[in-house]
């Protein structure tokens, strides 16, 4: 591609207008995270201003929580259109946290509410979340996010960021960040599979075997490509590559947990089920609460 512009205020304000709800955040994530408040306090942190009344945005947190422990966090929904990482995060807490008792958890199922009714990478302001954790975010999701952490910060031992890597990553989403940012860019093939994403400066290289061994029970761990990489980037392990994640503001990096993992399951490919997808997303917290509990 040539002459290239990148959007501006119009531009972005006309793919805003594009943009229709296909799914109800309120019946789909609410309704769950009101089923937890018999086992979890349930905090309400903010509410986003496109439509607070539609968008209230929530922290499950374990209702005894005891310094004396280790702080897991759980999140989910920072690209809201990643299903299973919303539906992944909430079912862990439904049916496996109290399994833990040796933890203290923190959850946030659904950080980009909109971004889940529209099936969206962006934010309404055609803004990435997931580049997007830093001081004076220009994303009020991840601004909200980060002020509600601060209180537990210091004490988050690990972090699960539940994704997903879908097909139209490739036929909608790079397409139009081609376009916003007036910048070509090409295209990495689609891992078949599961894959983790971990931190290139501090890797944790058995803690994602863990992960990837316990996944390995329920789905199929991706192959690299042709040339030995998954989405462009050299594998540290099978299903394991790793990037600077704090420097590339992405939520994993936010805080100084000692253990962190991004989770990225494909839900396209012919070998699975929406049910599949999440459970895949469980598999991963476990695998790597199971080692945790060794260390």
């Amino acid at each position: 591609m040539e002459n290239l512009v990148p959007w501006g205020a119009l531009e972005k304000e006309a793919w805003f207008k594009e943009q229709s709800v296909k799914r109800s955040y309120k019946d789909e994530v609410l309704a769950k995270i009101e089923e937890l408040k018999s086992s979890f306090e349930v905090i309400q942190y903010g509410a986003l201003s496109y439509n607070p009344d539609l968008y209230p945005l929530f922290l499950v947190k374990s209702k005894n929580f005891d310094p004396k422990k280790k702080t897991i966090l759980i999140t989910g929904g920072v690209h809201g259109y990643e299903t299973s990482g919303v539906q992944g995060a909430l079912a862990f807490m439904k049916k496996e946290a109290a399994n833990y008792q040796e933890f203290n958890f923190l959850c946030t199922p659904c950080i980009s509410p909109w971004g889940y009714e529209t099936i969206n990478r962006w934010n309404p302001l055609a803004i990435d979340p997931n580049r997007s954790f830093l001081p004076n975010s220009p994303a009020e999701e991840c601004k909200l996010f980060l002020k509600a952490m601060e209180p537990f910060e210091s004490e988050i031992y690990a972090h699960f960021d539940l994704h997903e890597t879908t097909d139209t990553d490739n036929s909608v989403f790079r397409p139009a960040k081609i376009a916003r940012d007036g910048k070509d860019e090409e295209l990495t093939e689609i891992p078949d599979g599961f894959y983790g994403v971990g931190d290139s400066e501090n890797p944790c290289f058995d803690f994602q075997k863990a992960i990837i061994h316990s996944v390995r029970q329920v789905t199929h761990i991706a192959p690299p490509d042709a040339e030995g990489r998954l989405i462009g980037e050299p594998l540290e392990q099978e299903g394991v590559i790793n990037l600077p994640v704090k420097k590339l503001y992405l939520c994993a990096g936010f805080s100084k947990a000692k253990f962190t993992t991004t989770t990225e399951v494909y839900p396209d490919s012919p070998k699975v089920t929406d049910a599949i997808c999440i459970d895949a997303q469980i598999a991963a917290i476990k695998g790597g609460l199971d080692y945790l509990k060794k260390v």
